[in-house]
């Protein structure tokens, strides 16, 4: 059994423990908690990055989730996610299922007011290519 487990109640588990990623949350920030559900084959949104770093969990059927410097895959339902914000590009976040529904809920951490996503430009991906991670 996992140490952090130790002093849980019946029925309670720590999905994902990421200690370091809370360095990246903007001063002043707010918590959002956001559900995005996808229809059978959406792609998602553009490629796009967030203002601060967001942690999620899959909850319904599978996403293909692509981060900037990191090779796409799948997340399943149960599976957790984390997202650093800032400057690193969201590729994909798409529903990978052709016949059913996807869903993920996220808490992101941001200013207040500002954009849950920032569309990135053809010119910006173009000059960043080479930052994008190995695709099989």
């Amino acid at each position: 059994m996992d140490s952090r487990n130790n002093h849980l109640p019946p029925g309670v588990e720590i999905v994902a423990s990421l200690p370091e990623a809370t360095a990246g949350i903007p001063a002043g920030a707010e918590a959002r908690t956001v559900r995005v559900t996808l229809a059978p084959g959406d792609p998602g949104a553009p490629p796009h990055r967030h203002p601060g770093p967001l942690f999620g969990y899959v909850t319904e059927g599978e996403i293909l989730f692509e981060l900037e410097g990191e090779a796409p895959r799948v997340l399943k339902a149960g599976d957790a996610v984390f997202e650093p914000g800032g400057d690193v590009i969201h590729y994909q976040g798409a529903n990978n299922l052709s016949d059913a529904r996807s869903q993920l809920v996220v808490t992101m951490f941001a200013a207040p007011g500002s954009p849950v996503l920032t569309v990135v430009g053809e010119e910006e991906l173009a000059a960043r290519r080479h930052l994008r991670g190995a695709r099989p």
